[in-house]
This record gives C-alpha cells, structure tokens and sequence, in this order.
C-alpha cells in the first residue's frame, strides 16, 4: 500500500511530537530549520521576514524596558519555530493531494491507541497514556487520557479538526468508515480525556454552526436523526447517573462551576486575566513584558495568588490572558483584529468545516490553550484555507452532494 509521503510527518506530530523530550521542546522544531528550506523552495519566497518585522517593535521596547535574556532568547526561538511550522502546515494544505486519507489513517490509529489505553487505565504503567491532574474541588489526582501529549486538554484541542471533519462527514453522508464505527471513533477521545473546557467550545462551536445554517441543515433527515439522538443519549445518560452515580465526577465539575468553586475552570478564565493584568502592569501593558518573562516577573504573583510551592511551573494557561502578559494590550488588539479580517477576508461563512472550527478555536483561546501552541494554530490555518471544498456551503438546490453514489457506509 503507497503510503503518502506526508504521512510520517502527520504521525509525528499528532502522537509523538514530545514524547521523550525535554519539556517545552518538540520534534516538529528540532526539523524547523528543514521545514524552513522545504517551504521557502516550495512557494518561492521568504517567509520569516515579515513576521519578524511584526515582531521588532515589541523586542525593542521590550528590551528597552528589561528583560532576563536568557529566557527571553530561548522563547523567541521556540516562537520562531512554531511560526515556521504553522507555514508547514500551510503549504502541506495546499499541496497535499489527499489530505482525507491522512486524516483517516490518524482517526484509526488514535481509536486503536484509546482502546489499547483503557486496560492499561488499571495497570502500574497507565502514565504511558494517562495523566494524574487536580480537576475541580473534591476531585484531586484524576486520570485524564493524554496519549503521549503534555496534557489531556491539548490532546482533546488536537483532536478537534478530526472531529469536525468526520462529524460533518456523517451530517453529507460522505463518511467512508461505517457509521456505527465512526460515531465511537469521534467521541471516546472526548469522553476519555475528560477536557469539559474543550468540550464546551464543541458544543458551542456546534450549536452555532447549526443555528447558523439552520434552513440549508435541517431539511436534511440525517441532521434531524443525529439531533434527536444526541437528546436520547443525553437524557438516558442523565437519568442513569442522576439515580444510579449522583456523586460522579461529571456533577460534581458542573456543581463546582455554577457555585463558583471550581478553582481549575476560573484559573483558566477569570483569574487568569486578573494575573496577565497584574503582571503586564509591572512593565508596559501596552507592548508587554516580553517573551518568557512570566515565570521572571510573574512568579511571585502567581504563587502567592494560588498559594503555589517554589517548585511549581508557573504558567498562565489561557492564550489570550498569556498574550495579553507577553504582548501586552496592543498585541492583544492585533491577535484579536486579525482574527476578525481574516474571517471576512477568507469568508470563512461560506464552509461548513472552517465556520465550526473558527468559532470553536476563537471561544477556546478565551478559556484555554497558549500562545505557542502548535495545535491551536493549526485549527486557525484551518479555519482561514480554502479546503475541504466538499463542505462549501452551495446555492438552493445545489448543496452538498449526499447522493446514494456518493454515502458510503451508514
């Protein structure tokens, strides 16, 4: 079987791009300066100058203003190389002939993965796919599916383009794997990881989309099926928890975050900007503290605020909150005003794969994620490139081809 030639890179990346690293460091930098040659001899021009031309007003006030360089060096690399990767990913999508199969191949592997990590849940090895986290008040040490990522959340956020892809697959009956399969395949990673920030957007991202195209989606008997399946599955689950499970871990995260008492859901919003706010406040909030100073100038304020052991990495874990801290006000403003062109520029409205991602990844980056996250920008090149043209949204009477010829396994 021909295997495409983007594929190792495509494994790499979703399964194995830290594993056996030191932390922060990745595969897909350590074969940036690569990436670089193969994207710069690919599209015939140069890429780095000018992100790095956004970049020289923020370093030279930053520097003006005072920086630990060490830290701030080692930061710039690594942001540089996430850069390069992001214009990786960004030729591979326009020239990978059959990016749908890629997509298949990661879906079957990362199944097979789940089904092999919940035997191994009970063993003394489970921390080879497992990771023990504090979740909400009450619920300390819980095991969350990560696979051989950092975390359970930037597993969940990784997997969200094959997801969408698929789900929507389903919707246009365009879906190649049997629809009985698919279903488990999309949902166990969720249900596994436990990611309740990652899972919210989903909804959100999905509900949005839906009432978004609501005449052109519910004409279609298979969206209206899907939908009233969802509301068996939920209410069913919901009655079997509520007499059989009422102190299950599920009520009691939703019980902590309608009581304002789950530490873990307002570290990763509220607090998290009052800290970026705090800490860009000590130097300049309008361009920033400057790369990797946080742990510099921020350490004290964040441990005394959460009561943090000298030990602790310090972190602010929302990528808005951390660009707000790291870039300041106008970096922010830049962040989010690119965002917003790029939606009307690329007309993101107009597919049904990119409108789902855009909203799910703009919600996210407000709860979530950071700002050299390789997984994040990846669902934003998503959301802003012309692919996966079968999702168009078409004219009255022209939609989605959902044929008999064109559905594959129901």
């Amino acid at each position: 079987m021909k295997i495409n030639k983007f594929f190792p890179f495509a494994f790499i990346f979703f399964f194995l791009n830290s594993a056996g690293l030191p932390l922060g460091l990745t595969y897909m930098a350590l074969l940036s300066p690569f990436f670089y040659w193969w994207v710069v001899t690919t599209r015939k021009q140069e890429i780095l100058l000018p992100f790095l031309s956004v970049l020289l007003p923020f370093i030279v006030i930053q520097i003006i203003n005072g920086v630990e360089t060490k830290s701030y060096v080692i930061s710039f690399l690594n942001l540089i190389t996430v850069y390069v990767f992001c214009q990786v990913f960004y030729t591979f999508l326009k020239t990978c002939q059959d990016i749908e199969s890629i997509f298949r191949k990661l879906l079957v592997i990362n199944f097979i993965f789940c089904l092999i990590a919940i035997p191994v849940y009970f063993t003394p090895f489970s921390d080879i796919f497992w990771i023990n986290q504090f979740l909400t008040g009450g619920i300390d040490n819980y095991k969350r599916f990560r696979l051989f990522t950092y975390e359970a959340s930037y597993y969940a956020t990784l997997f969200t383009p094959l997801f969408f892809f698929f789900l929507l697959q389903i919707v246009f009956r365009l879906n190649k794997i049997s629809l009985w399969l698919l279903i488990p395949m999309i949902a166990l990673p969720y249900i596994l990881s436990f990611s309740l920030g990652v899972l919210t957007a989903i909804i959100i991202a999905t509900g949005t989309t839906y009432l978004f195209y609501i005449r052109s989606l519910t004409v279609k008997k298979r969206v209206l099926n899907i939908i009233l399946l969802v509301c068996i599955c939920s209410v069913s689950l919901f009655i079997v928890l509520i007499n059989f499970f009422p102190d299950n871990t599920l009520f009691i995260r939703i019980s902590n975050i309608f009581s304002g008492h789950d530490s873990s859901g307002k570290g990763r919003t509220a607090e998290a900007f009052f800290l970026a706010n705090k800490i860009v406040n000590l130097k300049n909030p309008y361009w920033g503290i400057g790369m990797g100073q946080i742990k510099i100038i921020g350490a004290d304020i964040i441990r005394n605020f959460y009561q943090y052991d000298n030990d602790y990495t310090i972190t602010i874990p929302n990528a808005t909150a951390e660009m707000l801290a790291v870039f300041g006000w106008i970096g922010v403003s830049l962040r989010i005003g690119l965002e917003i062109f790029m939606f009307f520029f690329t007309k993101v409205w107009t597919n049904y794969y990119r409108f789902a991602l855009f909203i799910f990844i703009f919600i996210y980056q407000l709860s979530g994620s950071f700002i050299t996250s390789a997984g994040e920008y990846v669902i934003w090149i998503l959301a802003f490139t012309t692919v996966f043209k079968e999702f168009d949204i078409r004219k009255p009477g022209k939609d989605i081809n959902t044929s008999p010829d064109s559905a594959r396994y129901d």
